[in-house]
């Protein structure tokens, strides 16, 4: 093309350009998510106070009221101020979900709503082994985010983060899928599995916050980065961020069941599924083993893939993770495997984790 050629394409209008309509498709995209589900993500401050300071608020009741009007210090001229990060409105009623990492341990948690609107906040429970938290605030007129199935999602896929990163209110960006059923180590040294990777920007301050899909739905719980990387971040899934807010909303805690295996979600092979009857065409892979757990002791081997727990079918690892119960803790269980072109059965006995 030459340049009057160039000049006449820039100069017209979007939908008579090649590309202008693909790109206005994208960003109608983009906007809608971040129109929808905007409205929903908060910004979370939290304090710790030093040893013998006032007692953590950490229950499930309502929290206190409006803060607009109290005229606290700016955060960086607070000694007691440990950073922040992001979350969003689960429920009406008050309850928001967030990262383990940004609330845990905290003695005071402030919210910041996306109208401006200022509150204090209580941890209802966290679970740093997914790295989910739930907070609770109350406040009228709020706007729960729109859920959807992070089991639906595929590689490629078009998804938008919300947050707060260096205290940048209600800052989007935009990416994609780049692959799903990744494992990540936890700050508290266990694996977190069947992450979802993504190439939208996370910065310091996007944890907790909501990973969204192009209708607006919210799949995942951003959580982490790998630094010095470029495009690679880290979010839960939202069907794990549901079963375990559910359980910290009812319980304050959990108690799983841990056999020690890192895993993913594979499909299993058509010859596989007929030869051995699978009800389901979809397994876990033993990804690794912790040292001295009760699966390597059992003696799982990775590449091993798991079909069966206890009689009941194991098609992806959120499917095991709520199979492992607290009463598994300390009872023998069947673990099916498939190893190879083999089918074994091997006796586990789950542990507190």
């Amino acid at each position: 093309m030459d340049a009057a050629g160039a000049a006449a394409t820039a100069a017209a209008p979007a939908h008579a350009r090649p590309d202008g309509g693909l790109l206005d498709a994208y960003s109608r995209a983009v906007m809608h998510a971040a129109a929808v589900v905007g409205p929903s993500v908060v910004n979370i401050e939290v304090r710790r106070r030093p040893a013998g300071g006032r007692r953590r608020a950490r229950d499930g009741g309502p929290a206190a009221g409006d803060r607009r009007s109290r005229g606290r210090r700016p955060p960086e001229q607070d000694p007691s101020y440990a950073g922040s990060g992001s979350g969003f409105v689960l429920t009406s009623d008050g309850f928001l979900l967030t990262n383990s990492h940004v609330a845990h341990g905290a003695d005071e948690i402030v919210v910041t709503l996306a109208d401006g609107r200022q509150t204090e906040g209580r941890l209802v429970g966290d679970d740093p082994t997914t790295d989910l938290a739930v907070l609770r605030i109350g406040a009228p007129d709020l706007v729960p985010a729109p859920l959807g199935a992070s089991r639906a999602l595929a590689v490629g896929q078009l998804v938008v983060a919300i947050g707060n990163p260096f205290g940048f209110q209600a800052t989007v960006t935009a990416g994609v899928v780049s692959a799903l059923g990744r494992s990540l180590r936890s700050e508290t040294g266990r694996l977190i599995d069947n992450l979802i990777q993504t190439d939208a920007a996370l910065n310091p301050g996007n944890s907790g916050g909501p990973l969204v899909t192009s209708a607006a739905e919210v799949v995942g719980v951003n959580t982490a980065i790998v630094a010095p990387a470029q495009g690679i971040c880290f979010a839960i899934g939202i069907d794990t961020a549901v079963f375990v807010a559910g359980k910290l909303i009812k319980d304050g805690r959990i108690t799983r069941g841990r056999i020690g295996v890192a895993g993913q979600t594979v499909p299993i092979r058509r010859r596989l599924v007929r030869h051995f009857e699978l009800p389901l065409e979809t397994g876990v892979l033993v990804a690794g083993l912790e040292p001295g757990s009760p699966a390597k002791k059992a003696g799982l081997l990775t590449g091993d893939l798991i079909v069966a727990f206890d009689g009941q079918p194991v098609p992806d690892i959120d499917a095991l993770h709520r199979l492992l119960t607290e009463a598994t803790v300390g009872a023998p269980v069947t673990v099916s495997v498939i190893r190879l072109t083999q089918r074994r059965e091997i006796a586990v006995t789950p542990v507190a984790g």
